[in-house]
């Protein structure tokens, strides 16, 4: 059991810093009213506390894996004095591996967001990720995967040549995604893709929906 939680100095995340603001513009383009938001691998938990800042009515649930959880908690404490939205939450962070079928929440989430650990995930870990999305968004769900993609094998950009080499150095298991095979993935799984939204520095945002209702998201 993790000892008690203490106020901290806030440590800073260059990167969320970065690319909080572009995040959050597509956030509102495509989160409905009041959003219910699942987000896998938390990290530094700077883009938790931000969003709830800037959207009314959001409820937003961080995860981390186990060995992660305890510095999340403790950073979203130093975190906590940030001003929220009207009626905005941000909930306890939750245990979460996506390759553990039973750490995953019960369904009933409005959205899962994830922000650049598809190119850090094993192949098998992205598939499960997929399909506990798949489980636990509402009918017309959305699926939001942000981060460096290719589309079968052709990069956008030779910043992502670079960075994929630099990954697979670091760990054979690890490199940027294929947005096609995604794609193909997700459909088997009952996940419409919906729309792939350029971001800054060569970044991505890869949408789904659950097929059970679609065309009841707004398109920017």
């Amino acid at each position: 059991m993790d000892g008690p939680i203490t106020r901290q100095t806030v440590l800073h995340s260059p990167a969320c810093e970065r690319n909080r603001g572009p995040i959050l513009a597509m956030l509102q383009d495509w989160l409905p009213e009041g959003a219910r938001v699942l987000e896998i691998g938390s990290g530094s938990g700077h883009h938790a506390a931000f969003f709830c800042g800037q959207i009314p009515g959001l409820a937003w649930q961080p995860s981390e894996r186990e060995g992660a959880l305890a510095p999340l908690r403790a950073q979203l404490v130093a975190l906590s004095t940030t001003p929220r939205a009207p009626q905005a939450q941000l909930l306890p962070p939750i245990p979460l591996d996506v390759t553990e079928a039973g750490q995953w929440p019960y369904r009933g989430f409005d959205a899962v967001f994830t922000a650049n650990t598809c190119h850090i995930m094993p192949t098998l870990a992205l598939a499960q990720l997929l399909a506990g999305a798949a489980r636990v968004l509402v009918p017309g769900g959305l699926l939001l995967l942000y981060g460096p993609f290719h589309d079968g094998g052709m990069h956008t950009a030779a910043s992502n040549v670079t960075f994929e080499e630099h990954l697979r150095s670091l760990d054979p298991a690890m490199g940027v995604r294929d947005a096609l095979a995604l794609q193909d993935q997700a459909a088997a799984l009952g996940l419409q893709p919906l729309a792939d939204v350029a971001m800054p520095a060569n970044n991505r945002t890869l949408i789904f929906q659950h097929r059970a209702r679609q065309g009841s998201r707004r398109q920017p």
